[in-house]
């Protein structure tokens, strides 16, 4: 594992074995790097394999019955020792989430407890990793509520999730997910849910605040103009394989499948329609099957 990398993961394999005894082979190979402070953009529509991707970097996908079947991935930790997660056992795995890898959910109302206030809930982490007092640990997630530029946060530090806006809730996440200083932090859409004025000041958060603590990000979306406001690189994922990754400069400028030059038209861009009469389908849908025949024929390209 080269020196300037935080993550490296190469030949990963990942399948789930069904009830009725069905092996459903998710992620088909997967190899990528993330260099330190960089932010790496995993991009597909639904269902590619990013999330599974991503969620068994912190080995969660075992919890759903899944196996990692295959290949390696490799974490360089904050105290600069370079570790094998497949070889981990559940206990380090424990201490590594949330200390050097952290994520950030889809939806933080199904991610965060209702019940618990989001002072406490940030406390807690806090005090799990960095094994302070709950006094220091409840100082401590007042500083990154004020850090991630949450209004009034000594007063949201003691109300409860559904107490705050989608978009506050999405900053007490981001706080949560960096009050350890991780190594890397996963986004697994983390803009979705928001609208479009709240989804820009997120996009600009994480950007200031990556720079502010030189984290590495891995960034999960279906959204490519997401990905050109925050990637330095871009990996593409169609039906559990990288089909494509490079440079987000090359990538927009020079895609070379045709998937990918589909997930870049179906951008919607303004004015398009505006002379015409009806609704057209996105390219992507017209372009998948010229896509799996162009993929047959040429074979994965990483």
């Amino acid at each position: 594992m080269k020196t300037d990398r935080v993550v490296e993961v190469s030949n990963l394999e990942v399948n789930f074995n069904l009830d009725n005894g069905v092996v459903v082979n998710a992620v088909k190979g997967v190899s990528f790097h993330i260099a330190k402070g960089e932010t790496l953009a995993l991009v597909g529509e639904s269902g590619s394999g990013k999330s599974v991707t991503a969620m068994t970097l912190m080995r969660l996908t075992e919890y759903a019955g899944a196996e990692i079947a295959g290949g390696s991935m490799q974490l360089r930790r904050n105290a600069g020792q370079v570790v094998e997660l497949r070889d981990q056992p559940s206990a380090v795995m424990q201490d590594i989430r949330g200390a050097d890898i952290s994520m950030i959910f889809q939806e933080p109302m199904t991610s965060l407890n209702p019940v618990l206030k989001i002072g406490y809930q940030i406390s807690e982490a806090i005090i799990r990793h960095q094994h302070k007092s709950k006094k220091d640990a409840w100082k401590v997630a007042l500083e990154m509520l004020q850090f991630v530029r949450v209004p009034e946060a000594e007063k949201r530090m003691k109300q409860y999730p559904h107490n705050l806006s989608g978009g506050m809730r999405q900053r007490a996440m981001i706080a949560m997910a960096l009050c350890c200083r991780p190594s890397l932090m996963i986004a697994d859409e983390p803009t979705t849910a928001l609208d479009v004025t709240i989804q820009a000041q997120m996009l600009d958060l994480m950007k200031l605040l990556q720079k502010e603590i030189g984290m590495s990000v891995l960034f999960i979306t279906h959204d490519m103009g997401v990905v050109a406001e925050i990637a330095d690189r871009i990996c593409v994922m169609f039906r559990g394989e990288i089909v494509e990754q490079g440079d987000v400069y090359e990538i927009f400028e020079n895609p070379k499948r045709p998937y990918t030059r589909a997930l870049l038209a179906a951008v919607p861009r303004l004015g398009s329609m505006s002379e015409k009469d009806e609704p057209e389908k996105f390219p992507i849908l017209k372009m998948r099957d010229t896509f799996e025949i162009d993929t047959a024929s040429e074979g994965k390209t990483n």
